[in-house]
């Protein structure tokens, strides 16, 4: 990423006064102030990204169903958006994490594409999932791909390197002065996730830290 202050990411959104991950919830938070959002990807049956960060509608759509087993043509009444539905609505200055809840393969590639341009301009695609970093990693070496994880342990620093990342995505509390060095000592930059308090945020970015997920009081500064 360019040197910059570091980036405020709404975690799905600004989910105070819209459901997670819906189109209302990503707009809300740029104009809460937020440099972007983190939003997460899953395939509806008939193999469509679309935003969920749950296996199934219960939680935020008050439904048993799960993603999967809709079409994206039913889920757009729900409340569950297409991907490519938020990339047209999110400015391109909106700097994008894009996490991805399972493998997917070249057709999110080319819905990606066609709404950030071949060199993925401005986003990060993420994931807590070796296999789902590795095939973007193979189907586009070039994009830049954090590698998402509760540490910034050795293992983790070297999962990350071997994938061929940019940086990882840790849980907030694990990133310390001594954790943060060795990434970077790595030739990673780090992100952290999710930071609810304003004074958690000014410290990650004291430290380094360049891009944070936030949620609450901290979707402002």
């Amino acid at each position: 990423m360019p040197p910059g202050p570091t980036l405020r990411l709404a975690h799905r959104g600004d989910g105070r006064y819209h459901p997670e991950n819906t189109l209302p919830a990503l707009l809300a938070a740029l104009e809460a102030g937020c440099d972007g959002v983190e939003l997460d990807v899953r395939a509806s049956r008939d193999g469509v990204p679309v935003l969920l960060h749950d296996p199934t509608l219960a939680r935020v759509h008050r439904r048993p169903e799960a993603v999967g087993h809709l079409s994206a043509e039913e889920l757009e009444p729900l409340g569950v958006p297409t991907l490519a539905d938020a990339l047209a609505v999110l400015p391109r200055r909106a700097f994008l994490d894009i996490e991805l809840k399972e493998p997917f393969g070249r057709g999110l590639v080319e819905v990606l594409a066609a709404g950030r341009g071949p060199d993925l301009h401005n986003a990060v695609v993420s994931s807590f999932d070796p296999v789902a970093i590795g095939r973007i990693r193979d189907l586009v070496p070039g994009w830049r791909c954090w590698f998402n994880s509760r540490d910034l342990s050795a293992g983790t620093i070297a999962t990350a390197t071997r994938l061929g990342c940019v940086g990882v995505a840790a849980l907030a509390r694990a990133i310390d002065p001594r954790t943060i060095r060795a990434a970077q000592a790595a030739g990673l930059e780090v992100a952290a996730w999710t930071v609810t308090r304003r004074g958690t945020y000014a410290r990650l970015a004291e430290l380094g830290v360049v891009a944070i997920c936030v949620e609450g009081e901290a979707l402002t500064s």
